[in-house]
């Protein structure tokens, strides 16, 4: 009988070692990403998926697969944003896929993060679901009056906003109505500490 009942204690043990194993993984550090950005050096941004957790598994999907390595910034407006992460380079393009508008406007209420300084967020076209690679940092807390609760904040500059600004007081602008910048600034390679959770992306 001692026997059996040690059986099956065994047996329940290893039932809920297996279960275990099938839970929810769980966000215990939030992801930081390495930027070098080609002639000025290196940035950290800090990415929040409490605010914008579809948004975040698309950026880092995106660096792990290596998609943002020797792309740039194609586009300033000074005192505002610093845009990148076209493939063409000028505005145009994306991944090939879009992912969903994470922000009030288009009936997502959780994400409270406002568009001050050093934050970064998805640009899109006038369809809030038109995201796909391209972001910007903002430059300047003011961004917010026009951007919050219309764009997709998903993190923010944690280390090197002084290289963004630096960038943004010395590039020459091409055209002042759509912020070309004269020469696109290269983005070196992206890299991105998961803390070993898993994200998965869901795409349109």
């Amino acid at each position: 009988m001692k026997k059996i009942f040690k059986s099956f204690l065994i047996i329940f043990s290893l039932l809920l070692l297996t279960g275990c194993g099938n839970d929810e993984q769980v966000i215990t550090e939030n992801p930081i990403v390495t930027m070098e950005i080609e002639d000025y050096g290196t940035i950290k941004i800090e990415l929040y998926p409490e605010y914008a957790p579809n948004t975040v598994a698309n950026f880092v999907s995106l660096i792990e697969s290596g998609f943002y390595d020797g792309l740039t910034f194609h586009r300033l407006v000074p005192g505002f944003v610093l845009q990148g992460g076209d493939p063409d380079g000028n505005g145009t393009g994306g991944p090939g896929y879009t992912i969903d508008g994470e922000f009030a406007a288009n009936g997502y209420t959780k994400n409270t993060l406002s568009h001050e300084t050093g934050v970064i967020s998805m640009a899109r076209s006038s369809d809030y679901d038109s995201a796909g690679s391209q972001f910007f940092i903002v430059l300047d807390d003011s961004a917010k009056t026009s951007l919050d609760n219309l764009y997709a904040g998903f993190g923010k500059v944690i280390d090197g906003m002084d290289i963004i600004e630096e960038i943004a007081e010395n590039e020459e602008i091409a055209n002042d109505v759509t912020g070309a910048l004269e020469e696109n600034i290269t983005i070196t390679s992206v890299t991105v500490d998961t803390f070993g959770y898993n994200y998965e992306v869901e795409k349109n």
